[in-house]
This record gives structure tokens, sequence and C-alpha cells, in this order.
């Protein structure tokens, strides 16, 4: 268990200083020890605590805390496993559960990057969700840089191997796109408060959060787009390729048609033609 004291910048206490201390604080544990660190900050949650059953991103609000799950795509393997990561906050203290020390290490680049890194929960909140989110708008303009080599190599005829490239990019937009929705809903989520937990006045970082979110997410939408037009000009290129094709054939059917329309005729075994016995007469 790792304890952070909310104090202006994130500082790194013990649970015997966490006593003296009248500020807020953020947990950081994983699942085994989960429990015993929800008691030592006081928070009291009525539910199951898994990490393998989180699939999404989403809040709901508990009678005595707000209780959230984090499914967060890892950026190298967008289609495959992903940051599970549970978190609780009551009215003083956060506590995130963790197993692969995700979270910790996205705090660690708070405190060494930020100058504000976290006066209050609503503050630390915004600068954690922040700082995972902080890489994506390069991931999104990688994939924008495909599609556009993609739609290159369409125009200059290039088309081999093209539906197995454009596939998983369209997959990950997709997924990128679900998973932004969700977080813009978890940040709607927070900023209305219903166990009036925050200050007033803080809400606004959740407001960000979901900006942020729903920034990204129109992004993802115009990729999406884009992909469908760069796949409608691949099929534009192979169905005119294919229309050269039956042209040529057509081409060679009327050459070859009439030979073979002569050679049918003449290959039947019938006694009553002349020519079979006499030959054919040249005036």
């Amino acid at each position: 268990m790792t304890i952070f004291a909310l104090k202006g910048s994130l500082e790194e206490i013990t649970p015997a200083q966490l006593s003296k201390q009248t500020c807020s604080a953020v947990f950081i544990t994983d699942s085994a020890h989960a429990e015993e660190t929800l008691r030592t900050a006081n928070i009291t949650y009525e539910g199951v605590i898994s990490l393998r059953d989180v699939v999404f991103c989403k809040i709901e609000s508990q009678p005595f805390c707000l209780a959230g799950t984090l499914s967060i795509p890892k950026l190298l393997d967008i289609k495959g496993s992903r940051h599970r990561i549970q978190f609780f906050i009551d009215n003083k203290n956060m506590v995130i559960i963790d197993d692969e020390e995700f979270s910790l290490r996205l705090v660690q680049r708070i405190q060494r990057s930020r100058h504000n890194q976290g006066e209050s929960r609503e503050h630390f909140i915004y600068n954690f969700f922040s700082e995972f989110m902080l890489r994506d708008t390069e991931l999104l303009a990688e994939h924008e840089q495909k599609l556009m080599e993609l739609e290159e190599n369409v125009n200059d005829g290039k088309t081999d191997d093209f539906l197995e490239t454009i596939t998983p990019i369209r997959k990950e937009l997709l997924i990128l796109r679900s998973y932004y929705d969700e977080i813009m809903d978890l940040g709607r989520e927070l900023e209305e408060d219903e166990n009036g937990f925050f200050e007033k006045k803080q809400k606004k970082y959740f407001g960000t959060i979901s900006d942020r979110a729903d920034r990204l997410m129109g992004r993802t939408v115009h990729l999406l787009e884009y992909a469908t037009q760069v796949r409608d000009a691949y099929q534009s290129h192979v169905n005119a390729q294919q229309n050269k094709n039956m042209e040529f054939l057509t081409v060679i059917s009327t050459i070859f048609f009439p030979l073979t329309l002569i050679t049918g005729w003449y290959g039947m075994n019938f006694q009553n033609m002349p020519e079979l016995k006499e030959g054919i007469r040249v005036l």
C-alpha cells in the first residue's frame, strides 16, 4: 500500500504519518490488500472487488462512497489486454486498486512533470485522468498518417495488402471511440456529484475531463469516416480494374467466338451434311 497526501504536491507518507494528517490522501494498493486499505482510508464499500470483472469505464454512487472502474486500452496493443483499475472516493480520501502498478507509475509521472500536482481530490483526479490520456492525441495522429499513406497508395494503384492494413486500424478506432465515450460519461457523473463529496468550485476539473474525452472521440469519429472514404476509394479502384478485365475478356471472346462456333458445328457427326463426304467446294 502506498499513500500520498494531497498538499499541493503529492507527498508519500506512511500509515503512522497518515493519522496525524488532516488533508485528503490517495491510497494505491492491489487486490490482495484492497479491503485492508479501504478500512485504513475509512471508506465503506458494499460490493465485490474484482479487477478481472472490470470491462468498462464507469462510476456509480454507493451509500457511503463513489465506486468506479477504469478499463484503459494499452497504447501498444489497443485490441489486446487493458489496464484494469477500481477506485473509491468518499468525502475525504480516494483508494485506487491496481495489480499492475500502472496507477503508481501515473502518480510518479504527475510528481515529476506537473507543478500543481493535486491540491484537492478533484484536482488530483483531473491530473490522473489527463496523465493516462496524455498520448492519445499522438496515437490518433499516427492512425491518421497511416490512413493518408493508404489513400496515396490507392491513388497510385498500390493496393496490395490494403484490407489487411485498414481492418486493424478501423477496429482500433472503434475501440477507442467506445472508450472515449465511457470516459466522457464518467466525467459527467463526477461533475453531477450525487453524493455531494466535492466542492462546487472544484467540479470544473471534471467538466474538463469530459471535454477532453469529447474532443478525442470527435477526432476518432472523423478518422473512422476518413477510413470509410479510403476504403470506398479502394473499392472504386478494384471495380475499375475488374471492368478493364471484363472489357479485355469481352474482346477476346468476340474474336474467338466465330471460330468456336465453326469448330463446334463441324465437330458434330451429322450424316446428312454434304460437307462430310464431298468437302467444301471452293468456287
